[in-house]
């Protein structure tokens, strides 16, 4: 093994077929994917639940129908500034309904209407109604079935707490599997694939969505080992983020309450950007009225959304921040924008195996250029999952060597 910045010997030896570092929806699809007959293990650095696919609010996108693809990707690059890896954002289009479809037959449950058809929301930069939906927690609902479903395979092991602190190397140079601490132990990974869904950068940031835990260890120890990244300056800023003046977590205000009509107000009562727009557009339209004000927050308003679409569609974030004070069926609430997601990454080939061989990245982890240089409302969750299938499958197709 040549691993000099572990020279120390491990307290333990682990081996597997694949190990995945990362337990939201990305680590978890490409377990559901891969081979049952390849040992898998799977690195949690705090416990399972604790990742950002659980926070996804607004949905996940969807080819709604044939007639839609020309704006379904238009729709795409308009919003990542025309920056966008063209193939990818094509294999993600086309590939949607397969996903939707397979995560129904895992359990998820989709908002329907009473012909038990699927319920289609519309959020920014969206030209037509393309998102599925479960109330404002669909990430949590796939995520939590996904899990579940990973928790009936014989072939799975998922070891939570446990950090990724290094990737191993045999003596050629080729990643041969992860170096990890848990319990102040060091354990040593072995395994023919190495799949990284380590999350975004959010805890390197004063104000984000994002959990404290996500720092950017997989582009970091990626790059360390000579893995190209591409694009780290593109992070997004979500700009409805529930203002309070204590330190933590940003709440989030999904962007589908404005697709079901809500608005933004200043302090003065007025509407000042269209609330459709592009996420980093809506952003700098608020940032700028804050200084215009001299102020610290600017105001979202559901006045314009009907009472049963909040019951119904809202119900967590009309109870957070009822929480915090504000009633928003009666009045306003406070809102700032805040680090939300980070559209670099990892560069990952249509794949999503890095420059290094046989050492893969998915979801916010990577780069696969599906989101140019802003990411398109709710299709983070469709992205992860349909390039963690790839990597799985392109995994199953690899010859033993």
């Amino acid at each position: 093994m040549n691993n000099k910045k572990n020279a120390n010997k491990p307290d333990s030896r682990l081996d597997c077929d694949v190990v995945i570092v990362g337990c939201g929806v990305g680590g978890l699809y490409s377990a559901l994917n891969l081979d049952h007959s390849k040992k898998i293990l799977m690195l949690s650095k705090d416990a399972v639940d604790i990742c950002d696919s659980m926070l996804a609010q607004g949905g996940i996108c969807v080819l709604h129908d044939e007639g839609d693809y020309d704006a379904f990707f238009e729709d795409t690059l308009r919003a990542g500034h025309y920056e966008n890896r063209k193939e990818s954002v094509d294999i993600m289009i086309r590939s949607s309904r397969d996903v939707i479809n397979d995560l129904i037959s895992k359990g998820v449950e989709f908002e329907r209407d009473e012909k038990g058809e699927l319920t289609y929301t519309k959020e920014g930069a969206h030209s037509i109604p393309r998102i599925c939906f479960h109330e404002d927690i669909t990430g949590k609902e796939i995520t939590t079935k996904l899990l579940a479903n990973v928790r009936k395979l014989d072939n799975v092991s998922i070891m939570e707490y446990t950090c990724m602190t290094d990737l191993l190397e045999d003596e050629t140079g080729r990643i041969c599997g992860v170096l990890a601490e848990k319990d102040n132990s060091s354990i040593e990974i072995y395994a023919g694939d190495v799949i990284f869904a380590t999350g975004g950068i959010g805890g390197q940031y004063a104000y984000s969505t994002n959990y404290r835990i996500l720092t950017g260890d997989g582009c970091r120890i990626a790059s360390d080992h000579g893995a190209e990244l591409e694009h780290m300056d593109y992070v997004q800023i979500h700009p409805t983020c529930l203002y309070r003046k204590k330190k933590g977590r940003n709440f989030l205000i999904s962007e589908s309450a404005r697709g079901e009509g809500a608005i933004i107000l200043n302090h003065k009562g007025e509407r000042f950007v269209d609330e459709l727009l592009p996420r980093d557009v809506v952003t700098e339209a608020i940032r700028k009225e804050m200084e215009k004000e001299g102020v610290e927050y600017e105001f979202l308003s559901f006045e314009n959304v009907p009472d049963e679409v909040i019951r119904n569609h809202f119900p967590h974030i009309c109870e957070t921040c009822l929480e915090d004070g504000y009633d928003i069926f009666r009045e306003p609430v406070p809102i700032v924008p805040a680090q939300h997601y980070f559209m670099g990454g990892i560069h990952v080939d249509s794949n999503s195996e890095t420059t290094l061989p046989h050492l893969y990245a998915v979801g916010e982890t990577s780069c696969n250029g599906v989101h140019g240089k802003n990411r398109l409302a709710s299709n983070s969750l469709l992205e992860s999952l349909v390039f963690a299938a790839r990597a799985a499958k392109k995994i199953n197709s690899e010859e033993v060597v």
